[in-house]
């Protein structure tokens, strides 16, 4: 027989009651029931839990030691019913959940799993090149959810109001034509892109310091950067006009291929934001979940990124970090390459 928590209780009732007798009828049992329950658990535990005498029943030092795990069990459980029963009313009484984030297939993943996780759900998006415009957004209530990215250890906008939570780190991989020379290449030297035009999407973080300083290191300063919105970014590469960053999980796209940088110089962390006092903090958990899964997905679906998490299992990882204010770090934000 397995312990379970209505053994707990049982065990819990007998001691504060005092007696088999009293205990029966506090917990609508017939007395010879619960003596024969009794035994079972002991039988599970190894050992007695009570001596039985003329004047009831005390705890024996099993018997003391497993009381001392339900004081710690039983309360637990019990806020974890009601933390769930109060989630779930929040959840079915909110009139709607607003995500906010930059351009990218990892917010449209994220509403499609809530959407199928509840369709009685309207789920509404509002999307900007800006991270920090979408926490403000975030931090006045004007959306629920923020879904960003960060340059490695840069601190999220607006972190002394906000709780952020990091879904994932990827490194940044480079996108080529098919047709690129080093396309053949399972990793590419930075510094093998020295004389190559480069595309990338605009955004108000740290991205272009922290890209410039991975090209300095590597010996070299970018002659050209087209700054310009994803598809535009899409075709430049495909033509042969430029190379870009990208993130690891870019979806597979005809004309181009993705491959990872040697020494992985620049990483990538996709991030969740909420107002710790606003209506939607209690589905943060269901949310945070969700945004897993759909970066896993889009992982799954990248056979560059697949080839790499195989052979990088060090660097591979889903953190956990929180961010939460106050005080804030300072830093900056990378721009959203989700």
């Amino acid at each position: 027989m397995d312990l379970e928590l209505r053994h707990l209780k049982t065990i819990r009732a007998i001691a504060d009651a005092g007696s088999l007798t009293k205990a029966a009828s506090n917990l609508g049992l017939a007395q010879p029931a619960l003596s024969a329950q009794l035994k079972r658990i002991e039988r599970t535990l190894g050992g007695e839990l009570f001596v039985r005498g003329r004047r009831g029943v005390r705890p024996t030092p099993l018997g003391e030691l497993v009381l001392d795990r339900t004081r710690l069990v039983l309360p637990a459980v019990r806020e974890l019913q009601e933390e769930a029963a109060r989630f779930a009313r929040a959840w079915h009484e909110m009139p709607r959940l607003r995500v906010g984030g930059t351009h990218g297939p990892l917010l449209g993943g994220l509403v499609d799993r809530l959407a199928a996780g509840d369709p009685g759900m309207p789920v509404s998006t509002n999307t900007s090149w800006s991270e920090r415009e979408i926490a403000d957004s975030v931090a006045d209530g004007r959306l629920d959810f923020a879904l960003v990215g960060t340059c490695g250890e840069s601190q999220p906008p607006r972190a002394d109001r906000l709780v952020w939570r990091e879904v994932a780190v990827d490194p940044v991989f480079v996108m080529l034509a098919d047709a690129h020379p080093l396309a053949d290449r399972s990793e590419i030297e930075l510094g093998a892109l020295a004389e190559e035009s480069w595309t990338d999407v605009p955004g108000d973080g740290c991205f272009g310091d922290c890209f410039a300083a991975a090209c300095a290191r590597a010996g070299f300063t970018p002659a050209r950067v087209y700054e310009t919105d994803t598809a535009s970014c899409v075709h430049l590469v495909q033509v042969g006009r430029a190379v870009g960053l990208c993130r690891a999980t870019f979806p597979p796209t005809p004309g181009l291929v993705t491959r990872p940088l040697v020494d992985n110089p620049l990483s990538w962390r996709h991030v969740l934001g909420w107002h710790p006092g606003g209506g939607a903090a209690g589905a943060a958990d269901v949310v945070m979940g969700h945004a897993r899964a759909a970066h896993e997905e889009a992982a799954a679906r990248s056979d560059s990124y697949r080839r790499w998490r195989a052979t990088h299992h060090h660097l591979h990882s889903l953190a956990t970090r929180d961010h939460r204010p106050p005080p804030a770090r300072r830093g900056r934000a990378l721009r959203g390459r989700q």
